[in-house]
């Protein structure tokens, strides 16, 4: 009688896999229960009943099951594996840590238990341990297409693009239909200046799933920072149509067309923002669409309102990484500035190189000053903001676990290998790039003793206007930027900084003043190139002529037009609502 049993279980099992390979859930879980019900313990159904019920979603019936399973085969990899991932997706991430490292006890060369704890590990911004995890499972499965796509994932979110390129192209040479990955690698090219491999990418992503809403939405942002603009309205309006109720591509189509506003869409707008359960993504851009609409009607205190909401929920997005983004601008940052030195080499071999840093607050026209600089009769190469030294001083004291950055000369070199790497410093001869990684100013003691003939450019602007430019606008990269008292903050550390630094080393920087500078700009930039060392030519104010500008900034569009002069009185209709939030501070008046 068992053995006929046995062999009627085995042919309702053989029955059960059939149906679970043909994706008939319904009857393999029938047919598996049938079993269970004759034999509780039947290990292999034990485990399809979990699977089928994870394909279902029934992640806590999927653990259940996987726990009677655990007990029947106590050195089981799969049932380990798979009772983490189930946890995992319960949200209770200690046990599923706890399961996957019971796989690895077991077998520490599981292929998905490396990859599932990495992924974890990611999710809970343990970069490191995660990087190891997925590199590892790479290196156990060299052809999963899957592991290469999330470690470039990773790898670009902490600004290794050039690594982040290999992993995907991995990938994809793995498995050419990864739209992911194809979209993904563009985003690496976007960051790396390279945008017709970009759009190239996006392009792929797009042909291989047309209606993939984010590669559009990719397409569309490259066309914008190229200048391309009716490309990317047209891209903008795609990715629309594909998600209709998506605000992201709407606030960024409105920058481009001034009459996208209309009575309609404020509506449809509203409604979204009111609506029940929406994505804090939403919430930010559709309360930065209604304080645009009210800024153009004059309603001030109307947009500050909407302006606050909108930063409030965009910090959300972010929340993990921004709170940790404005305890390291606020106090590991200061903490660099004070103690961060260089040791004297003996030998420290003079350098011509004379990298042009353009420093300031966000909003100070930069953007402008630079391609100036960079279109007279020497083009210069233009780094827009690169983060090459900031992010090369914080590696340097990671990997050194110390203050002391090292000796300056072989500081410097490693520093110009890194320049090279952005496509900055090209060779022996051309000893001149821009750098307009704004908060450079933080570490001016540091650049001088590298690049003592580097020249730097302090762009001053009105800060009433900074502030509110910056407010009004999403600098989506910086943690501090969405609160007005970190914003004031920011500001104060910068006044603070460079008073120190000019008391110390007065003629060292040239002092811009943005308003002077676009109400007589011929004259102020023959001053500007001449403290450059660099050859004024009337190419210089009509920079917005080229063909190979690129803009990452929220100057897009100034950029392409003549210069022009700011109304003074702009912002001072937003002088009452700053008030509160500058009262302490001596140099808001």
């Amino acid at each position: 009688m068992v053995k006929k049993n046995n062999k009627t279980l085995k042919e309702i099992f053989a029955g059960a896999v059939a149906n679970y390979n043909n994706k008939d859930l319904v009857t393999a879980e029938a047919m598996c229960n049938k079993i269970l019900n004759i034999d509780p313990n039947h290990f292999d159904s034990l485990l399809l009943t979990a699977n089928i019920s994870g394909s279902n979603r029934n992640y806590k019936r999927a653990k259940e099951l996987l726990i009677k399973a655990s007990e029947i085969q106590p050195k089981n990899t799969t049932v380990f594996n798979n009772l983490g991932s189930a946890c995992k997706e319960l949200g209770e991430l200690e046990n599923a840590q706890a399961f996957y490292e019971k796989t690895l006890t077991l077998n520490p060369n599981h292929t998905h238990a490396n990859f599932n704890l990495g992924l974890l590990y990611y999710q809970l911004k343990q970069i490191n341990k995660a990087k190891n995890l997925l590199e590892k499972t790479t290196q156990i499965q060299p052809n999963f297409a899957l592991a290469h796509f999330n470690l470039g994932n990773l790898l670009a979110e902490t600004k290794q693009y050039k690594k982040a390129k290999e992993s995907f192209s991995k990938a994809i040479k793995i498995r050419p239909d990864l739209y992911g990955a194809h979209n993904n690698l563009g985003l690496t090219f976007r960051s790396l200046g390279d945008y017709e491999s970009a759009i190239n990418c996006y392009k792929e992503a797009i042909k291989i799933r047309p209606n993939h809403a984010g590669a559009h939405s990719n397409l569309g942002r490259a066309y914008t920072e190229l200048g391309e603009f009716k490309k990317a309205i047209n891209a903008l309006n795609a990715a629309i149509k594909l998600e209709p109720k998506n605000l992201y591509n709407y606030y960024y189509l409105s920058e481009l067309k001034k009459d996208f506003l209309d009575t309609k869409l404020l509506n449809k707008i509203k409604q979204i923002v009111k609506s029940e359960n929406q994505t804090k993504r939403n919430l930010a851009y559709g309360n930065f669409l209604l304080a645009s609409h009210e800024r153009n009607k004059k309603n001030y205190k109307e947009e500050f309102n909407y302006l606050i909401k909108a930063h409030d929920n965009f910090f959300k997005i972010k929340e993990e990484i921004f709170r940790l983004g404005v305890k390291y601008c606020f106090e590991d940052l200061l903490q660099i500035v004070n103690s961060a030195h260089l040791s004297e080499a003996e030998e420290n071999k003079e350098t011509k190189i004379a990298p042009i840093f353009i420093i300031g607050v966000p909003r100070c026209g930069s953007t402008l000053i630079e391609k100036i600089i960079g279109s007279g009769k020497e083009l210069i190469t233009m780094g827009e903001e690169t983060a090459v030294l900031e992010n090369f001083i914080n590696n340097k004291i990671l990997s050194r676990q110390s203050l002391n950055l090292g000796d300056v000369t072989e500081v410097r070199n490693d520093l110009i290998n890194a320049y090279k790497e952005k496509g900055l410093f090209k060779n022996e001869k051309e000893l001149i790039f821009t750098d307009k990684s704004l908060n450079n100013f933080f570490y001016l003691e540091i650049i001088k003793k590298i690049f003592p003939n580097a020249k730097i450019i302090n762009c001053r602007r009105n800060i009433i206007s900074s502030i509110m430019s910056i407010f009004q606008n999403n600098l989506t990269e910086l943690a501090w930027a969405h609160d007005l008292k970190n914003i004031f903050k920011y500001c104060d550390n910068y006044f603070t900084i460079m008073k120190k630094f000019k008391a110390k080393y007065p003629t060292f920087i040239y002092d811009l003043e943005f308003e002077k500078f676009t109400s007589n700009p011929e004259e102020e930039s023959k001053k500007l190139m001449k403290f450059c060392k660099l050859t004024w030519d009337k190419k210089c104010l009509s920079f917005y002529k080229r063909k190979d500008i690129i803009s990452k900034t929220t100057s897009y569009q100034q950029i392409r037009k003549a210069i022009y002069q700011h109304p003074s009185d702009r912002y001072l209709p937003y002088k009452i609502f700053l008030k509160d939030y500058g009262s302490e501070y001596p140099w808001f008046e």
